[in-house]
């Protein structure tokens, strides 16, 4: 079998070598790797030549985007788009209310990146921390048609609503033990359903730090559980939602 971590931060994570082995050995051999700035995304691509497990996705947090000039960041969306053939997806991108302030700017750089990625027919990854509301608004209306919610917390209705649009969620390993993640699993159909980590974050055991790609192989576990459908099950409808959103494995 074949698991994949939609998302990751492999730039703040501990014992690089070793963690991409242990991955390999748990049977995780895609590993997306999420930058959030100008010097994550070339971390991103650096473990990306690296290791052939890894592969690159490029954006900036909205946080981090307030922080830039108009200039710099334009500067950075011609990079992400001069790269566009080692890029996998447009990302870690989106809206925060609860680290960010400025939410008219912050919905000027989303727009920015979600533009990015249809014109680079690239799945756009959806930070919408305390703006999930705001993010889907801004999403139906751009337009927007791959779209992969990370780590997404919102409301039943909004889930619904992404649902109709046709994106997908990724789901985090601590749904494990996370009440408002396996409610997400058990509403949402299983074709609109990826796993990922967050490493370092969110790790599957509530308390423990350091998570890693190797663990996103609870969410798999926990989805099966949850809907009544054997490991394996899970894992080929899993790649065959991301083979639809990103291509080849």
């Amino acid at each position: 079998m074949t698991f994949i971590d939609t998302h990751c931060h492999l730039e703040i994570c501990k014992d690089l070598p070793g963690l991409i082995e242990r991955a390999k050995e748990s049977g995780v051999n895609v590993i997306l790797s999420a930058g959030t700035d100008v010097e994550t995304n070339r971390k991103a691509l650096e473990f990306a030549r690296k290791y052939d497990c890894v592969r690159a996705c490029l954006g900036v947090y909205p946080v981090d985007g307030l922080k830039m000039s108009d200039g710099e960041l334009d500067k950075e969306i011609d990079f992400i788009r001069w790269n566009k053939v080692r890029v996998a997806g447009v990302g870690e991108v989106g809206l925060d209310l609860k680290h960010g302030d400025d939410l008219e700017k912050q919905i000027d750089i989303f727009s920015k990146f979600i533009e990015l990625a249809k014109k680079l027919d690239k799945p756009l990854i959806v930070h919408s921390r305390q703006a999930e509301k705001e993010a889907v608004d801004v999403l139906e209306k751009s337009g927007a048609e791959k779209v992969v919610m990370h780590c997404f917390c919102g409301d039943l209705d909004l889930i619904d609503r992404i649902v109709e649009n046709g994106w997908s969620f990724s789901v985090p390993a601590k749904v494990v033990f996370d009440e408002q993640f396996q409610e997400l699993v058990g509403r949402v159909d299983i074709d609109r359903l990826l796993c990922e980590t967050d490493s370092p974050f969110l790790h599957y055991v509530k308390g423990e730090r350091d998570n890693e790609p190797k663990n996103v192989v609870e969410s798999y576990k926990k989805i099966a559980e949850i809907k009544g459908m054997k490991l394996e099950e899970v894992e080929g409808a899993v790649e065959d939602n991301f083979r639809r959103l990103f291509g080849k494995i």
